[in-house]
């Protein structure tokens, strides 16, 4: 099993990385902020707008560490990493298998994202009975449901998206009533990505970058070109097939928000507003949540295909494997990511 190293997270807009020997050293003003040797680390996600020295970058490389470049907005910039040496074999094999099985990886794809959709509801459930009977969320619940039936009678990719869209439409529209804490003072109406209108959207767009980043991430350890994607349009600079299986984990980013606010792990000075009305995490707010984040992904977790115990941040890299596994025919069926 893969060892679980890790992630650093460059917060501050102001700081500037640099290579000292076999160690990365972050300043702040020409001040030595923090000191890391490299074989404690496997990612690197910078938040900041100086940037980092060539010296590093080229060590980084050499080391197969990627550096993300994000903006302190949570838009996705940039990414630096080594020269792809996956096995030339597994891109042709998965570009073939993506031409030949595409629809049906949609299709089991999105049925395990409604199905997850749906036990992050039954979760808040569980454990607040009095919205069992509310009526909004039995119609979503119905909506899910019909959803998985739907998604199987398809017959191309825009009708499979054309469903999940609705899906996903219907569920935000209770989401607001899965954040149970009265004492929140956000409220939650609708979905809105570019830019996010409000601190819950904000919260989720963060988080779903950084999953998308380590997805993206563990489809290049294993081999797989992470541009090359059997759902998402295939786009200059995205990260098609990484945006692919993210659908079926999104339940994880969108269970962890919920606690974050159930919690009041971040509260209404995490957030700047914008003229035009974005609202992003500012910097204390970003240390919050990859605080939380980075706890998160050292619990464990039993994963339902393995049947064993791993690490929460090693999900990526499971699912990475089992897909190329699948595309080299190794196993007859790719396993989704199923909440339990």
């Amino acid at each position: 099993m893969r060892k679980l190293l890790n992630t650093i997270y460059v917060t501050n807009e102001e700081a500037y990385l640099s290579l000292d020997g076999e160690n990365l050293v972050c300043k702040i003003d020409n001040e030595i902020k923090l000191r890391i040797p490299f074989e404690n680390i496997e990612n690197i996600v910078c938040f900041n707008y100086v940037g980092c020295s060539p010296a590093l970058m080229g060590k980084c490389v050499s080391k197969m560490i990627p550096i993300n470049f994000v903006s302190p907005q949570s838009k996705f910039l940039a990414k630096v990493c080594g020269e792809t040496k996956g096995n030339v074999f597994l891109r042709v094999a998965q570009i073939d298998r993506f031409r030949e099985k595409g629809i049906l990886l949609a299709q089991n794809t999105m049925a395990a994202k409604f199905s997850n959709t749906r036990q992050v509801i039954r979760r808040t459930l569980h454990d607040n009975p009095q919205l069992r009977e509310d009526q909004d969320i039995k119609e979503v619940l119905d909506v899910l449901t019909e959803g998985i039936e739907k998604v199987f009678q398809a017959q191309d990719t825009d009708s499979i998206l054309g469903i999940e869209g609705n899906c996903a439409k219907s569920y935000f529209s209770v989401f607001d009533k899965l954040i149970t804490n009265k004492k929140v003072p956000f409220t939650f109406e609708f979905r809105t990505k570019r830019p996010p209108l409000d601190p819950i959207n904000a919260l989720l767009s963060f988080v779903y970058t950084l999953l998308t980043n380590e997805f993206a991430a563990s489809l290049e350890t294993v081999g797989l070109d992470s541009y090359i994607g059997y759902c998402h349009a295939l786009r200059s600079g995205r990260s098609s097939l990484a945006c692919d299986l993210v659908e079926e984990a999104r339940c994880l980013v969108e269970r962890f928000v919920i606690t974050l606010l159930n919690l009041q792990i971040v509260g209404e000075k995490d957030f700047d507003k914008q003229i035009s009305g974005a609202v992003w995490l500012n910097e204390e707010g970003r240390k919050k949540v990859l605080a939380r984040w980075q706890e998160k992904k050292r619990t464990n977790m039993k994963h339902p295909y393995l049947k064993q115990n791993i690490p929460f941040g090693l999900l990526p890299y499971v699912q990475s494997n089992l897909l190329a596994k699948y595309v080299r025919g190794d196993i007859e069926e790719y396993p989704c990511f199923l909440l339990k």
